[in-house]
């Protein structure tokens, strides 16, 4: 035989099970190990107590690349049950670890519990924080940045720098005290002020250089309130919303609803001084409002005068600014095709959601509702319950596709079903005066559509069925509607909830079971071998 074909074959078989072995290689692993305590904090002046991670408030970032598999170890600290939620990441097929009360037993005080979960399929900017009791009134939070893979072309340049910035109002007051008011069946008074990054009025400063170009990632975490953020004498450019690059639209000020994720670029390309980060409440009747500093690394001119004025609370101000912030159909998400390859607004939809909120006393106590029912947690986790068939916690069908005409509602463990693979439209309803924002776990939706008015039939003429939107955080403006398309891709049990969180520890929220019949990894994972097992689970083998 000849040598040289034999070399050349003997190669060829080498470089094959060099390809076989490199694809079927597992995704790289990232660990972190995180210690909840209580700790004394000053945003304003005045000693509260706050929940920290590893003694940090704000908590620690996480940094992910995609599909990368996140090991976090959580030991519990404080003298009380914990759970700490990732707002955005969708846990596919993997509900157990999504860190509600529906899904996850708590983290008994004294002991640990670690989270495994995969970022598959995803990029962006996202938080995590407290979801049990109220401690997410103590903070608890921190960011989430998922970056793309090297090879996947991102549509801008690689910024000089990436800040995270967490924003949200705040109580002075002890979460304890809040939730006490709440279980008294009274309601929370407005908030103290806003905090960003932790911090109260200038306590935050992010440096730059000149010239220079940088992304900054920008969650309310906040309790309830719509906040406006803006940066003295500077723009914005918009360039990716929960894992959607955007269209790149210039812009002076943002309006982020509570529980959404934006980033940014901003360039320091103003004469070298210190200027202000701007946060304020949007459309309350009661305006508060902090600062930060953009500190120009060359500057010896502090901050002056006033901060940068909000704008407008004209609802169709917001409103443009809301159907502007639309998808980058030329650009690739984590995967290196283009957005827009996925084309939604061609799929028939198998079924209308409608929800509507309402509120009333239930034996003397303030309660919310969704669709005439005031979610109650049962005594079990709900995965848990479906897992292993355990009869009488919850009820399948214990909340209507659409409001009941009834006014009074009731209270229940509310739980919608749903078919595996279905496509759905939900009609988000607002009747009050206030800025609503709605959360769905598991999953990003298209938001096609959103106005003044009440949703009708005919509203579906004006939806956006080319480049909507793809996030899991929607607004809803006052005396309106907001409409979104989701693929029910991802088996498990999903809580939707309000992000205004005395009325989501109320009771409005409910769980959205995505169901199939078929038993199979393919499409869901089995219980972790190290989840936590309480109420009628307790003794169950996992």
């Amino acid at each position: 035989m000849n040598q040289g074909k034999t070399c050349t074959w003997t190669s060829t078989i080498v470089f094959l099970i060099w390809l076989w072995v490199a694809g079927s290689a597992e995704d790289p692993y990232r660990f972190f190990t995180w210690n909840i305590t209580y700790g004394e904090i000053y945003p304003f002046g005045v000693c509260q107590q706050a929940i920290l991670i590893n003694g940090q408030f704000p908590g620690p970032d996480v940094y992910a690349v995609t599909n990368d598999n996140l090991i976090i170890n959580v030991h519990n600290n404080l003298p009380e049950p914990f759970l700490l939620s990732w707002n955005g990441v969708q846990q596919r097929r993997n509900s157990f670890e999504d860190g509600v009360y529906g899904t996850t037993c708590p983290i008994p005080p004294g002991s640990n519990f670690t989270y495994k979960m995969q970022v598959k399929d995803q990029i962006g900017s996202f938080y995590y924080f407290p979801s049990l009791e109220f401690h997410k009134a103590a903070g608890g939070y921190g960011g989430i940045r998922i970056l793309t893979r090297p090879e996947v072309p991102v549509p801008f340049p690689q910024p000089h720098g990436d800040f995270t910035i967490l924003i949200g109002d705040w109580y002075i007051s002890n979460h304890k005290n809040l939730k006490s008011i709440l279980d008294q069946g009274k309601m929370l008074r407005f908030p103290d002020g806003i905090l960003i990054n932790g911090r109260g009025p200038n306590g935050a400063s992010f440096t730059v250089e000149p010239g220079k170009t940088y992304r900054l990632r920008i969650s309310n975490v906040g309790l309830q309130n719509s906040l406006n953020f803006r940066i003295q004498g500077h723009v914005m450019k918009v360039v990716e919303v929960e894992g959607t690059h955007t269209l790149q639209n210039t812009i002076s000020s943002l309006d982020i609803h509570v529980g959404q994720s934006y980033s940014v670029l901003v360039t320091a390309d103003q004469p070298a001084k210190d200027y202000y980060i701007a946060v304020s409440t949007q459309f309350t009747t009661q305006a508060l409002i902090t600062t930060a500093v953009l500190h120009y690394r060359n500057s010896i001119t502090p901050v002056s005068g006033l901060p940068p004025p909000g704008p407008t609370t004209d609802i169709q101000w917001a409103l443009k600014q809301a159907r502007s912030t639309r998808t980058n159909l030329t650009a690739s998400g984590p995967r290196p095709n283009p957005q827009g390859s996925y084309h939604y607004g061609q799929i028939k939809v198998n079924r209308t959601i409608k929800l509507a909120t309402s509120a009333a006393l239930i034996n003397c106590k303030q309660r919310y509702a969704v669709n005439g029912v005031s979610f109650i947690p049962a005594d079990t986790p709900l995965k848990l319950a479906d897992y292993f068939n355990i009869a009488g916690v919850f009820h399948v069908g214990s909340i209507p596709d659409y409001p009941t005409r009834v006014q009074q509602i009731h209270l229940d463990t509310s739980v919608m079903g749903a078919d595996h693979r279905a496509f759905v439209e939900i009609v988000f309803e607002n009747h009050e005066n206030i800025i609503q924002s709605w959360h769905l776990d598991g999953y990003a939706f298209f938001v096609v559509g959103m106005d003044i008015g009440r949703w009708t039939t005919n509203s579906r003429k004006q939806y956006n069925l080319k480049d909507a939107i793809t996030r899991s955080t929607t607004q809803v403006y006052p005396n309106s509607w907001t409409a979104v398309y989701v693929a029910l891709d991802n088996v498990g049990m999903w809580n939707l909830r309000t992000e205004f969180w005395a009325r989501q520890y109320l009771g409005q929220q409910f769980y959205l079971r995505v169901y199939t019949p078929f038993h199979s990894v393919r499409d869901e994972y089995p219980i972790p071998k190290n989840a936590l097992l309480c109420g009628r689970a307790k003794h169950r083998t996992s």
